[in-house]
């Protein structure tokens, strides 16, 4: 049994209804107004939450990494892009007030205890630990101590390392997600089978966080019990940004959350009864007989 999670108003895990994220991350290019219309268009695709990224860049990265040259909107080097990227107190509490407005949550993921320490003015329903912070045991501590409910990515992750983080965060509110972390991630890379390994082997919700062009994976993997699914939101592929070309644009978000829940539909109870829209049709073709 793997039980169920609370985050807001929603109950995650099994028996439940898949749990939609559309993960903005630094999709908004350091943009407010862009941010709204993800926000908008994650609303209207009946996601249940956002999800944003966090970081204290000079902690994050090193300075070497920050002063490699790299032309991007906001200067010529690597540290110019990611301290553009990176919102304020300013716009997280407008972020805060514009989510309530479409009453849909929004969470992040923090990629150091004083993202961490940011994000917990907000009282978020839920923290996201990222792929890249899977093996940071001093942060996910920092992230247990103020008792939300937790949801981990396991992308470039052995079985070992996952263990691991697990045995470092329990399994109390913990909500595992499988995951391959390239963008895109190739079909033949995804190996959704893992979810059923990660199920049985952590008796927690299990989700997917998907990297891929295209949705048949992520359908597939609500299908085979995921009981989240978080794929990044774009309103154009082509737009500039290095996780743009693996997101999904609203239109097709819209038709993946649509699918999901009539696959949601069409699984069932698993009991196996006969119709009364099948009995005309019953007398009509069978023969006599049982």
């Amino acid at each position: 049994m793997t039980g169920t999670v609370q985050i807001g108003k929603h109950l995650v895990g099994e028996g439940q209804p898949c749990f939609m994220v559309a993960e903005i991350g630094i999709n908004h290019n350091g943009d407010m107004q862009l941010a709204k219309k993800l926000i908008d268009a994650s609303s209207f695709t009946g996601c249940d939450a956002v999800k944003f990224q966090k970081r204290t860049v000079d902690v994050v990265y090193t300075a070497e990494e920050l002063a490699r040259p790299r032309e991007n909107p906001f200067g010529d080097t690597n540290g110019d892009l990611k301290r553009g990227l990176e919102f304020g107190y300013e716009q997280y509490a407008e972020i805060d007030r514009y989510c309530k407005d479409k009453d849909i949550l929004w969470y992040g993921s923090a990629w150091d205890e004083a993202s961490v320490d940011f994000l917990e003015q907000f009282d978020p329903p839920c923290y996201k630990i990222a792929s890249a912070s899977i093996t940071d045991d001093h942060l996910l501590r920092h992230h247990r101590q103020y008792g939300h409910p937790i949801i981990i990515s396991t992308g470039m992750s052995t079985m070992e390392q996952i263990d691991h983080a697990v045995e470092v965060l329990g399994t109390n509110d913990l909500i595992i997600l499988h995951c391959t972390s390239t963008y895109p991630s190739k079909v033949e890379e995804l190996n959704l089978a893992v979810i059923y390994t990660l199920r049985d082997r952590y008796q927690v919700p299990i989700g997917y966080s998907g990297h891929e062009v295209g949705l048949a994976p992520s359908l597939a993997a609500a299908t085979m019990g995921a009981c989240m699914i978080e794929r990044h939101i774009t309103l154009d592929r082509a737009m500039w940004g290095s996780d743009q070309a693996a997101s999904v644009e609203p239109q097709g978000f819209a038709r993946m959350v649509k699918d999901i829940r009539a696959i949601e539909t069409a699984m069932g109870d698993g009991v196996k009864v006969v119709y009364d829209s099948e009995v005309p049709i019953q007398k009509k073709l069978r023969r006599v007989g049982l």
